[in-house]
């Protein structure tokens, strides 16, 4: 097992380049499932979930190459059926894309219930709506998802609640339907529109992503071409977060400004300077942070997936700050390893209010899960002394080289052996 070693106190300064989304990868990958042909796909993240993954797109008789570590090239031509690996399958949540794609494919599906991290009751019950109303049948009982249909036909779906996932999966199973599927209160996040371009770029028809209205035309072949994936929102949050944390002065690049709308407000709330230029976001400490009010929401408000690294960043924001979790029951599990280090932070439910420390002190630590890891990592860069976070691997699974990117821009972080 391994550890980071953190130093803290050095004030992050430099430029730093963001990497391809983790959340759009995942489901990209299970969409080449869908194409009779060959996909070239671009700005891949060097991250284990995609290791994952590709693992469970094997299993299918898909053939993958690697021109190098940021590219991968499937071919799905000649895939047969097959169930994805239980071990595999409860790796990462991503997993579940591959019943959209497999209805789509085959007419049929079958997977474990899908794993990740672990804060709270995450159901797929949106997703399984979708699939009956396109006209699979649906057993979701033992812990396995077992989904069959002798035709999907296009059909209107409304999500009684937004949801990522679903949008995405429907938009999987729709692309071959017969007629028009409506999913009406989509999801808008970024990667929705991401993977619908990536389809439609693979011969899919699909309209209005980025709307709370999505339309999809089922097409009879989609044969393949080269796409390039978005640069990762959370990955661009967290370093403008951990400078802003810092006191730093740091440039991030390959980013689209816009993604960041809702960070960068509450950042200039909390006192940094925040500079956006054509595909680059310039963060700087001004000096003391102040207390700020959050709550997360559905894109285009505060991403849930930022919230651990803001609250780790308001344990020393002068004055009271409160966070308000608007997307997962459960997401504070992460704020007994800050209380560990100084922090004062009282979390029931889906609020968390943050009382302003005046400084943190470095102490074992561990990620509790993805971004549980990042926050403690920023708040290893933020504290007095040295911070030693376990449990890593959480970590690993959605940041690309974190510590490589980090101590090029001066912070003292060290990966050992435990």
């Amino acid at each position: 097992m391994e550890k980071l070693v953190i130093t803290g106190g050095v004030p992050l300064k430099g430029n730093v380049d963001i990497s391809g989304a983790k959340n759009s990868v995942l489901a990209i990958l299970a969409g080449t499932l869908l194409v009779n042909g060959e996909c070239r796909i671009e700005n891949i993240p060097d991250i284990s979930d995609v290791s994952v993954i590709l693992s469970m797109i094997e299993c299918f008789g898909a053939k993958i190459g690697r021109p190098d570590k940021h590219t991968i090239v499937v071919d799905a031509k000649d895939i047969t059926y097959a169930v994805p690996d239980y071990e595999l399958v409860r790796r990462i949540r991503g997993s579940y894309y591959l019943i959209g794609a497999l209805l789509s494919r085959f007419r049929k599906a079958e997977i474990a219930m899908p794993g990740g991290c672990n804060f709270g009751s995450r159901p797929i019950d949106q997703h399984i709506k979708g699939f009956t109303a396109l006209g699979a049948a649906v057993d979701d009982s033992r812990g396995v998802i077992k989904a069959t249909a002798e035709n999907l036909t296009g059909v209107s779906v409304y999500l009684d609640k937004v949801s990522v996932g679903a949008t995405i999966n429907i938009m999987l199973a729709a692309c071959k339907a017969e007629g028009v599927t409506v999913i009406e209160n989509a999801a808008r996040e970024p990667h929705i529109v991401d993977m619908a371009n990536f389809l439609n770029a693979m011969g899919a028809n699909i309209k209005g992503a980025g709307t709370n209205r999505v339309k999809i035309k089922g097409v009879t072949d989609m044969k393949g071409g080269t796409y390039q994936i978005i640069p990762d929102q959370i990955e661009a949050g967290t370093f403008m977060i951990a400078a802003a944390a810092t006191g730093g002065d740091v440039l991030i690049r390959n980013v689209i400004p816009k993604h960041m709308e809702s960070l960068t407000a509450k950042l200039i709330e909390a006192g940094a300077k925040v500079t956006e230029l054509d595909d680059a976001i310039r963060v700087e400490g001004t000096g003391k942070l102040k207390a700020t009010n959050v709550q997360t929401m559905p894109y285009p408000g505060f991403p849930t997936d930022l919230q651990p690294q803001m609250v780790a960043l308001l344990t020393v924001a002068e004055g009271l700050s409160v966070m308000v979790e608007g997307v997962w029951d459960n997401r504070f599990q992460y704020t007994d390893e800050l209380i560990r280090m100084g922090a004062k932070i009282n979390a029931a439910g889906k609020m968390a209010t943050i009382q302003s420390v005046p400084t943190l002190y470095g102490a074992p630590v561990k990620a509790t899960d993805l971004r549980g890891g990042a926050a403690v990592v920023i708040a290893g860069l933020m504290a007095e002394g040295t911070t030693e976070v376990s449990n890593i691997t959480l970590i690993d699974r959605g940041y690309e080289k974190f510590e490589e990117k980090l101590r090029a821009l001066g912070a003292k972080i060290e990966r050992v052996e435990e």
